[in-house]
């Protein structure tokens, strides 16, 4: 009851401390706004997230459920807004997927917060807001992160465009600033890509 309590008090404060940027916001185009990359990568959280708690909805997982609403909640509390018309318009949508995914589970504060913060004048009540879509456009990566281990030992990590080839990823891993402080001039023996997971290389 405790942490129940505790996370639904953080979900009103979160709306109370944005409030009016929320309030203005509410009638804004996500879609015509211009997120950088940053606010990409939270959009892409967002849309996760809300991918996996309409799965548990419908297996009835309410624990997983709670569980996806507080890591949107932290991933929304975490990120740093900076007041611009694209990350006004995606802290907009974030609350309003939150309280979305919320409703069934706690309808009473949902329903209080969707007016307070200006969703119901906005977009109509929310008994009668339709659950909300993923975004599939969302979930696609401009780069992707890979685990960098040098002899099996990890050692960092190497970023690189989601289209890179073999060739590149292993150019960039080789270029690395965590393998040239290991390698002390010495030539790479192997290089291992496992895709979208890991890069290898034995020295």
């Amino acid at each position: 009851m405790e942490g129940s309590y505790r996370f639904l008090k953080r979900v009103w404060g979160f709306g109370a401390k944005n409030a009016d940027a929320l309030r203005q916001a509410t009638a804004s185009n996500l879609s015509a706004a211009v997120l950088r990359p940053e606010a990409k990568k939270l959009r892409r959280e967002m849309h996760l997230v809300l991918k996996q708690v309409s799965y548990d909805y419908e297996r009835m997982q309410y624990n997983t459920v709670v569980s996806g609403c507080m890591k949107l909640l932290n991933a929304l509390d975490d990120f740093a807004f900076d007041g611009s018309a694209g990350d006004n318009a995606l802290r907009c949508e974030g609350v309003s997927l939150l309280l979305r995914m919320l409703y069934p589970a706690c309808p009473h504060l949902a329903h209080a917060a969707w007016v307070e913060l200006g969703f119901a004048g906005a977009v109509g009540e929310l008994l009668d807001a339709p659950w909300p879509q993923v975004d599939e456009s969302a979930l696609v990566q401009d780069e992707i992160e890979l685990v960098l281990q040098i002899n099996g030992k990890l050692r960092g990590s190497v970023t690189v465009p989601a289209s890179a080839d073999k060739a590149a990823i292993e150019a960039a891993a080789l270029a690395s600033e965590a393998f040239l402080k290991q390698a002390h001039g010495a030539a790479p023996k192997k290089v291992v890509v496992v895709p979208g997971r890991l890069v290898n290389i034995v020295i």
